[in-house]
């Protein structure tokens, strides 16, 4: 596995193995708190990515025990206190830009692997990413109800959509934690697996997703995203488009491979390969 070192700082690390990228926010000693520094990295690292061909496969964490504990209150504010509105209005644009607007439509697919403390602002990119697995033992809360705050930037949304509006208002309203197995019964992640299993299944998942074609699994990743605030016309039209799309830029061969190796060779049969041919 070879690691990059970033030549903006030393707040992110990248490591590269056949395709993954393991992207890992390096402030241990705080639990991965996003400081405004860190945010500046981050997006750096989000950006340098996209068109890097050794990542076919984002993979974000965090050092240490923690995913991520939020926001750097501290930081935020000792760096913007006193400052011109439009210094503080662009270190928050900074947060957002990789939290969910670069990584949420990011061309490549996203894996959050939150292996520990997992609060507030950190909700963000967790939701952002395609999918996302935890560690059982992972702590996740909504803590800014503690500090006299609501979940801010996108939190609340990000929340609201992924487990559903009564656990999201609990959960912001008490500030109570909860647990990865908890948090994948919720669908705030997909699954949980035992600490010690988590950065193997992560990989297991990556390799799943390196196999298919990439042009075909960005289109339905940004489809899916798009077509939930979609009436059902306007969704069959661009869903047919997006097909379109995918024919013309590189899934053609792939589509023909599948549809032999389905069709005609009797090779690919998902999810019936106890049932025996009958016609």
């Amino acid at each position: 596995m070879a690691r990059k070192k970033n030549p903006w700082g030393k707040l992110v690390l990248v490591e590269f193995e056949d395709g993954i990228a393991w992207v890992t926010l390096n402030r241990p000693d705080k639990r991965n708190a996003m400081s405004p520094a860190l945010n500046e990295e981050m997006r750096a690292t989000v950006e340098a990515l996209a068109s890097d061909d050794r990542c076919q496969v984002f993979v974000l964490t965090g050092a240490g025990d923690s995913f991520a504990a939020g926001m750097d209150l501290k930081e935020y504010f000792r760096e913007t206190d006193g400052k011109a509105d439009t210094v503080i209005l662009n270190v928050r644009r900074t947060a957002e830009e990789w939290q969910w607007r670069r990584l949420r439509d990011y061309p490549k697919a996203t894996i959050a692997m939150v292996n520990g403390w997992c609060f507030g602002g950190a909700f963000t990119p967790v939701v952002a990413c395609d999918l996302a697995i935890a560690a059982d033992e992972a702590t996740f809360a909504l803590s800014e109800v503690n500090w006299g705050i609501i979940p801010a930037g996108n939190v609340t949304k990000a929340t609201a959509e992924t487990i559903g509006y009564r656990k999201a208002l609990y959960y912001a309203m008490t500030g109570e934690t909860f647990d990865g197995k908890q948090a994948a019964d919720m669908g705030l992640v997909n699954e949980s697996v035992p600490r010690k299993k988590l950065r193997a299944r992560t990989r297991k998942l990556a390799q799943t997703l390196l196999e298919k074609n990439q042009t075909v699994l960005r289109g339905i990743k940004i489809a899916m995203k798009r077509v939930q605030y979609m009436d059902w016309e306007v969704s069959a039209d661009y869903l047919y488009a997006k097909m379109g799309e995918a024919l013309n830029f590189g899934s053609g061969k792939n589509r023909q491979k599948a549809m032999k190796a389905f069709l005609d060779d009797k090779k690919f049969r998902p999810g019936l390969e106890h049932f025996k041919e009958t016609t």
